[in-house]
């Protein structure tokens, strides 16, 4: 077991308030830590940019834990450890044939942190990926071992899955897979966007398996269009092949292809990023934007996000291109995704088909500061709601009255974890853990 100081936030702008960060090399190790500490939780692969993982008291990694990958006899799921990075459990059921089947944006985070956070990927029919997990393991505050799963835990397994860590530490997770599928990936540049409309956006972002669209509000288009194609995929529309063979169009909704990779930040080289020749390769290397060996993104940022109902999407692009000037000075870019509705009680994507709307702001904290409220004004007919593990300055009593469910998830980490050893101050002001 070592122990080092908690450190910071994968881009150096929230800064860990607990004392140290321990990091077992054994689930023994583990479990006396947690049973011996007032206040713990777990920490991932660090992409985050709010308190979510912070502790009054400590923190743990399981960075050192085996990932011990297990496939069922089935080949339906499979067993990782919590802390295992997404693309590294995707190489290695790749290797066996088998997929997820879907993934975030990057590739780089830890499949227990981004459950207990509901990111997600991109897809008008894809779910947020914490909805593919089929079992849990969780450390306890007094040190047991729990396991979880749908059928032995009907009535609470919808609120434990995306849990913000409030229940303990997962240190392995159950997820659905299935057969090795091809995906292809193309770029159009320049989508004309001057008057959106909630039926031109949902043909462009449900042509393929999954879409992203990056703008920076200026001007009259959306400058990227990124375009993944499942290879023998049911979803094709505006001329988007879905077969192994045949070339993707030159234009598509009057956007045009590029003729080069590129960055969504143009200036960033483009090898940091998947390929988009149009080349089919498996689901690791065409979903996720970015390359796990290179920096996702811009590095030297700060991160914000919203998930409305789908059906406001239209609506809340003319409310943020209003705001174009005000944005500009401390924004690189945004990108704007789909997710398909779920029953996880405090998933973003809750109860709702959602678009989420993501900012990749300028290191500028004080900037960033400024202009949230701004911005949250402008979306707030459309309710909101924040990405857990990113900046935003919602109250957090207008957060958590936007899950139908809270005071059933309340009630359940009561039972969980009644003393609070797992609590924090973003969940003590969700008034989801004890004071």
């Amino acid at each position: 077991m070592s122990t080092t100081p908690a450190g910071s936030t994968w881009s150096q702008t929230y800064a860990y308030t607990a004392r140290e960060l321990i990091e077992p090399r054994s689930l023994d190790e583990l479990r006396e830590t947690v049973a011996g500490a007032r206040h713990v939780r777990a920490l991932g692969a660090r992409h985050s940019f709010s308190a979510i993982a912070d502790s009054p008291g400590v923190l743990v990694s399981l960075g050192r834990l085996p990932a011990d990958i297990s496939v069922a006899p089935d080949r339906r799921s499979v067993t990782v450890g919590g802390g295992v990075r997404y693309g590294e459990l995707a190489r290695e059921l790749d290797a066996q044939g088998l997929a997820l089947a879907n993934m975030a944006s990057l590739p780089h985070i830890s499949v227990a942190g981004c459950i207990a956070t509901a990111t997600h990927g991109s897809g008008l029919d894809n779910r947020n990926l914490a909805a593919a997990v089929r079992g849990l393991e969780i450390v306890t505050a007094d040190g047991d071992l729990v396991a979880v799963s749908p059928a032995g835990d009907a009535d609470s397994f919808e609120g434990l899955v995306v849990g913000l860590g409030a229940f303990g530490v997962v240190t392995r997770v159950t997820v659905e897979v299935e057969p090795a599928f091809a995906v292809r990936q193309a770029v159009y540049l320049d989508l004309p966007a001057a008057v959106p409309d909630v039926e031109a956006l949902d043909a462009v972002l449900g042509c393929a398996y999954s879409v992203s669209l990056f703008t920076r509000w200026q001007g009259p288009s959306f400058e990227q269009v990124w375009v993944k194609q499942k290879v023998g995929g049911s979803r094709a529309a505006l001329g988007v092949p879905s077969d192994e063979a045949s070339a993707f169009p030159d234009t598509l909704a009057g956007a045009t292809r590029a003729q080069a990779p590129i960055h969504p930040l143009p200036a960033l080289p483009a090898r940091n990023c998947t390929d988009q020749s149009g080349a089919p390769g498996p689901v690791h290397e065409r979903i996720p934007h970015f390359r796990l060996e290179f920096m996702p993104s811009a590095g030297d940022e700060i991160q914000s996000e919203y998930l409305i109902g789908r059906e406001h999407l239209a609506e809340a692009v003319v409310a943020v291109r209003a705001l174009a000037r005000r944005l500009d000075p401390v924004l690189h870019v945004s990108e704007i995704r789909t997710v398909a509705a779920d029953d996880l009680w405090m998933s973003t994507a809750q109860g709702r088909d959602s678009a989420a709307l993501h900012f990749t702001w300028k290191r500028d904290p004080e900037g960033v500061a400024a202009v949230l409220p701004v911005l949250e004004a402008a979306l707030e007919p459309f309710a909101p709601r924040p990405h857990w593990g990113k900046v935003h300055r919602i109250a957090p009593e207008v957060v958590r009255d936007r899950y139908p469910l809270a005071d059933r998830f309340s009630d359940l980490v009561a039972r969980w974890d009644p003393e609070g050893t797992f609590g924090n101050e973003m969940l003590r002001g969700l008034r989801i853990t004890r004071p």
